[in-house]
This record gives structure tokens, C-alpha cells and sequence, in this order.
């Protein structure tokens, strides 16, 4: 870590509005005039919305993340937490990933720690369930299922088949619906190659406790896309919950039971709870209470933006909120940059406002639904067109022409060639088999059989 006598502008948070918010400080910043630190548990950032594609093959895993040094070459980026702050002192403790927490002093804080996802203490869930927040995750899901298709394939026992091969996915929002559009269609795809696995042995549920899916895109094309699962033979179940999930034996609150190796948890998101130990004022829900400017309530260097933010959405008016989706974030984030630039050099704030332009979902190849709002009509698109709309969308949200070029690679080749259906759930354990080669038990040779003697 490098130290300066110069302004120190501390983003806490290397996520979409951490990245964003630092890129727009440089570009606006003159040369030497503060050192923009950014501190993050990971050197790179992940867009979420290509999760799901990630986790279905369709995307390769590495662009969907964008590494924090490359593209902001003039900050320090130092990977580790922020656990603490003191306002009073103005000094963040930063616990690295190896080593002694230090202090470390700022003149402006910047807050953009995001969410992690929203759990409830339900039995069986932190021993079972799989998330979507990380391409860890993505990565993770994608050679799970593969592996279920691999054992279901190999086995004699219903049992087991019946397990491997049931997928329970809990959560119809935009992570949910897209994760089991997505994942169904590489399972089908997938089942191609395996002689004992067929698509109709597969057994897929989505369950929420709202009366409906996909809420961003309106009731019509929510309905549309529950529709349209169904056709694909995905179990629905509204209005209901998970009970427990005791070793994959799952219990809904409607009375269905069943066994499923894979329970993938995708019911919403908070705010970071890291957020509780910053000392800053919080809203109902523990978003970071800010005022319009993106300025943390009661002070005059602390900003905060995009999931982990309670900001006041003056586009729908009074008591609206902005919704934690990456339309917002991306604009939040160079409102805040700007905001921060002006706070330093004594100019006045600017106010956030962007009214809504809409929301696309994609639930697997050629399929999507998409609900556009110019001026005050509302476009409404579904199937192949709303999928074009989906990826045109977030092709162009995908931070850094580097980024963008090699996700349009991918989706190029995805017409020419096959998708891939290799599980590396190796990958996870890299060391076991090199670890079984070296240890003194394995490689001790078995006692000889004695041979018979003649008589």
C-alpha cells in the first residue's frame, strides 16, 4: 500500500457502483489531485445479470468478471475488508486477506458494499443451498448439475437418480426465474449425451411466496413467463415456502415433499451487514440512508449508491425508493462521481433522478421477456425478440469494450457451436487427487497375496 500526503478518496466496495463511481472520479479528477483507494475481498467485479448465462454455459465464467487493477490502473486497490469505520477520526480499519487489520485515513468515503443475499433460518438451508450472487456460484451450479446428470446416469438406484435429478429452485424474481430458464434449457441440451437420462425424467420446481413471477416486468409478461416454464414442464408453486431442507429432503409449506441434491436459493437480496458496524444512519431494511445528492444523511463527505442505499427515487415521487437493479446503479454511480469531484473542490451537489426505461429478463436461449417504457408508453416484447432486447441490453451494460467484445465472442460462437457439457466439478478440490497420490497411506503397496501351494 502506497502513502500519500493527498486527499484520500476511500471506496469501500469494488462492486458496480464501486467500479463506476472510482472510473468517473479519475476521469474527472486533475492529476494529483486526491489518491482514489478502493478496497474489495476480491480483485474483480462481477455483472450479476449474466449470472444465470454463466451458470448455463453460455457465457464463459471469466467475462463476466472485470479485474479491478486492469481497469483502474491509476488507484490502489487493495483487496481485503473495511471492517470498521470512525467517522469522528475519519480512519477505516482494513482487514486484508492476510496479515494485521490496519488503519487507514480518508477525507471521503464512498459506501458500495452491495447485498448479499436475504436468508431466513430455515433448517437445512446453509448446509444446502447454493446462491446466486458470485461466479463462484454460477460456476458452481453449472458443474453440480452436470454432475447430477453424471451419477443419475451411472446408478441403478431410483433413489439416487430420483435426487440427483429433481432441482429445486426458491425465489420467482428476476435471479430465480432467469437461473431456471437458464439452467433447464443446458439440463435438456445436456441429456442429449447421457443414454439413462432423459428430459422427462427431470424434475424442475420453482417456488415463491408471492402470488407471482418475474414482478419487474408487469403482471402480463409475469404471467407469460410462469406460462411459458410450465410448457417446459417446471413445477410452479406461488403463494408457498420452503419448511426445511434437511440433507436435501425438502418440505414446502403447501405439504409437497421432496428429495433434490440441488436447492438453488435466489429469494431476494439486503444490504451487506457489514453496513451495521460503518456507524451511518440506516433505513428500515439496513440500506444506508442518503439524501437525493447520494450524500449519506447528516454528512458532507460520505456518499453511498446501488443495492447497499436508500435513495430517493424523484422520478415516481415522495416515499418512492429506488429500485436495486444495475439501471440505477450504473447512473448512481457517475451522479456520485461527480458528486464527490464537487464536494472536494467546494461546488454545489446534483440530484439523482432517472425515471424507469424498463426491465428484460432472459429464460434461456431465444427466450425472454421485455417490457420497454418510452415516454409514457410501455413496449411489451416476449419470446425471441424480448431475448434480442435482453442481450442487446445488458451486452451494452457490460462494463469496458474488453468486456463487451468477448461476451459478443461467446454468444457468437454459442450459433455455430454446441454448448459445452463438461463438468470441472474437480476444480473445487483441485488437490485431492495429487493429495491422495502423495500421501504415505495411499502409496504404501497392499500386502501380497499368498499363492496356493501344490500338493
Amino acid at each position: 500500500m502506497s502513502t500519500t500526503e493527498r486527499p484520500r478518496i476511500l471506496v469501500v466496495g469494488g462492486g458496480y457502483v464501486g467500479l463506476y463511481a472510482a472510473r468517473r472520479i479519475l476521469k474527472k479528477m486533475r492529476y494529483g489531485e486526491a489518491t482514489v483507494t478502493v478496497v474489495d475481498p476480491r480483485s474483480y467485479m462481477t455483472y450479476q445479470p449474466f449470472l444465470p448465462e454463466a451458470a448455463a454455459g453460455s457465457i464463459s465464467p471469466r467475462h463476466v468478471v472485470v479485474p479491478l487493477r486492469r481497469v483502474l490502473p491509476k488507484a490502489e486497490v487493495l483487496t481485503g475488508r473495511v471492517s470498521t469505520i470512525d467517522q469522528d477520526r475519519k480512519v477505516a480499519v482494513v482487514q486484508p486477506l492476510v496479515g494485521e487489520a490496519y488503519e487507514l485515513p480518508f477525507d471521503y468515503l464512498v459506501v458500495a458494499l452491495g447485498a448479499v443475499s436475504r436468508t431466513f433460518p430455515i433448517p437445512g438451508l446453509a448446509e444446502n443451498g447454493i446462491g446466486m450472487k458470485g461466479i463462484e456460484e454460477a460456476i458452481g451450479l453449472r458443474n453440480h448439475v452436470l454432475e447430477q446428470l453424471d451419477k443419475a446416469d451411472s446408478t441403478t438406484d431410483e433413489e439416487i437418480r430420483r435426487k440427483a435429478l429433481t432441482f429445486v429452485f426458491v425465489g420467482g424474481g428476476f435471479a430465480g426465474a432467469e437461473t431456471i430458464g437458464e439452467v433447464e434449457d443446458m439440463a435438456r441440451d445436456a441429456a442429449k449425451y447421457y443414454p439413462n437420462v432423459k428430459r422427462e425424467d427431470m424434475r424442475f420446481i420453482l417456488v415463491d411466496a408471492a402470488d407471482k413471477i418475474l414482478p419487474e416486468v408487469g403482471p402480463k409478461l409475469g404471467q407469460w413467463g410462469l406460462e411459458h416454464l410450465q410448457k417446459r414442464g417446471v413445477e410452479v408453486y406461488l403463494k408457498t415456502s420452503m419448511d426445511s431442507c434437511i440433507d436435501g429432503h425438502v418440505v414446502l409449506k403447501n405439504g409437497l415433499e421432496v428429495d433434490s441434491s440441488t436447492i438453488v436459493w435466489t429469494a431476494g437480496v439486503k444490504p451487506n451487514p457489514a453496513l451495521a458496524r460503518f456507524g451511518l444512519p440506516l433505513g428500515p431494511r439496513g440500506h444506508v440512508d442518503t439524501a437525493a445528492t447520494l450524500q449519506v444523511q447528516g454528512t458532507d463527505y460520505i456518499w453511498a449508491a446501488g443495492d447497499n442505499a436508500q435513495v430517493p427515487d424523484l422520478a415516481v415521487g415522495e416515499g418512492a425508493w429506488c429500485p436495486p437493479n444495475a439501471q440505477h446503479a450504473l447512473r448512481q454511480a457517475k451522479v456520485l462521481g461527480d458528486n464527490v469531484i464537487s464536494g472536494m473542490r467546494g461546488f454545489p451537489q446534483k440530484e439523482y433522478k432517472h425515471a424507469n426505461k424498463g426491465a428484460v429478463a432472459g429464460l434461456g436461449l431465444h427466450k425472454g421477456v421485455a417490457m420497454i417504457v418510452l415516454g409514457k408508453m410501455k413496449i411489451k416484447l416476449r419470446g425471441r425478440l424480448a431475448w434480442y432486447m435482453h442481450r442487446g441490453y445488458h451486452g451494452m451494460a457490460m462494463p469496458t469494450f474488453n468486456r463487451k467484445i468477448r461476451v459478443l465472442a461467446d454468444w457468437t460462437l454459442g450459433m455455430f457451436l454446441k454448448r459445452e457439457v463438461v463438468s470441472l466439478g474437480a476444480i473445487e478440490n483441485p488437490r485431492e487427487e495429487f493429495y491422495e497420490a502423495a500421501s504415505p497411506v495411499s502409496a504404501a503397496k497392499p500386502a501380497p497375496v499368498e499363492k496356493a501351494k501344490a500338493s
